[in-house]
C-alpha cells in the first residue's frame, strides 16, 4: 500500500526505522511516474549531544526511465520522525517492504 507523504509532518519513526522502502514520485520534466529501488530508513544518532545532531541522512540518485533525468533522493531520519526528499518531485509516496 503506498502513503502519500504529509510535507508539513514527518511519517512515524516508529514505522519506519530499520525497515527499508520504495518510494514512487512524477518526474516534474517528463511526467513520467518513478519508482526506486528499496532505500534503507537509517536510525538517528542516539549518542548525538543536541536533537539537532541526531538526524541521520540515506542519499541516493535515480535515473527517470522516461527523460533520463538524475534525480536526488534523500531519507531524513530523527526522533522527530522520517522525511522523504526527491529533487525535482511535488509529491512524494513510499511504501514500507515486507
Amino acid at each position: 500500500m503506498w502513503i502519500q507523504q504529509n510535507p508539513s509532518s514527518p511519517a512515524p519513526l516508529a514505522d519506519l526505522q530499520g525497515r527499508a522502502v520504495g518510494l514512487k514520485f512524477e518526474c516534474q520534466h517528463c511526467n513520467t511516474e518513478v519508482f526506486t529501488d528499496l532505500i534503507g530508513v537509517p536510525a538517528p544518532n542516539e549518542h548525538a549531544d543536541s536533537v539537532e545532531h541526531a538526524e541521520n541522512h540515506e542519499i541516493e540518485e535515480i535515473k527517470c526511465p522516461g527523460c533520463d533525468m538524475k534525480h536526488s533522493l534523500e531519507v531524513d531520519s530523527s526522533f522527530d520522525g522520517v522525511t522523504f526528499k526527491v529533487s525535482d518531485a511535488k509529491e512524494i509516496s513510499y511504501q514500507v517492504a515486507q
